[in-house]
């Protein structure tokens, strides 16, 4: 039952970071998505295709076997990428389903994961929790860019923002 509760928490926090990442995506132009301020910088774009690398990794080839497809690096390489809104509403609806489906009695099973051991369960909350690191950057990133507040919180919302 505990594991239900967690598997669908989980679901739910990758689903609404990842409207979030599509209404900053909506809000930005081209040349937004792909600016970096430097080189130590990623693009919003860059950040996007790295939380979908790793979803992808986590979930379909950690967690359901699947081949790794993952290349790390172009994630960071590419300077442009088609359709970043309806790969990260894929790809995120795909890890979640993924993730809810997971049964309590797999969340103790041992996976290894970017060559390291974990359990099913850790390796959701890793996941999970990077999901909406880098999520909190594009927010913050799409502030800075628009000069605009996104309204996702109440306080914002009371005040017509």
């Amino acid at each position: 039952m505990t594991g239900h509760i967690f598997t669908t928490a989980a679901a739910a926090t990758l689903t609404q970071h990842a409207s979030r990442i599509d209404a900053c995506l909506e809000k930005l132009t081209p040349e937004q998505i792909w600016i970096r301020g430097s080189d130590n910088e990623n693009a919003i774009g860059n950040l996007v295709l790295h939380l979908c690398g790793n979803l992808r990794q986590y979930t379909r080839h950690a967690i359901l076997g699947d081949p790794d497809i993952r290349v790390r690096d172009e994630e960071f390489n590419a300077v442009c990428g088609g359709a970043l809104r309806e790969q990260v509403q894929a790809v995120a609806g795909d890890a979640a389903s993924i993730i809810a489906g997971v049964s309590e009695e797999r969340l103790m099973e041992r996976i290894t994961v970017q060559s390291r051991e974990m359990t099913v369960l850790e390796a959701i909350f890793k996941t999970t929790e990077h999901f909406a690191l880098h999520t909190g950057q594009i927010l913050f990133a799409t502030k800075m860019l628009t000069q605009r507040e996104l309204g996702f919180t109440t306080h914002n919302r009371a005040s017509g923002a």
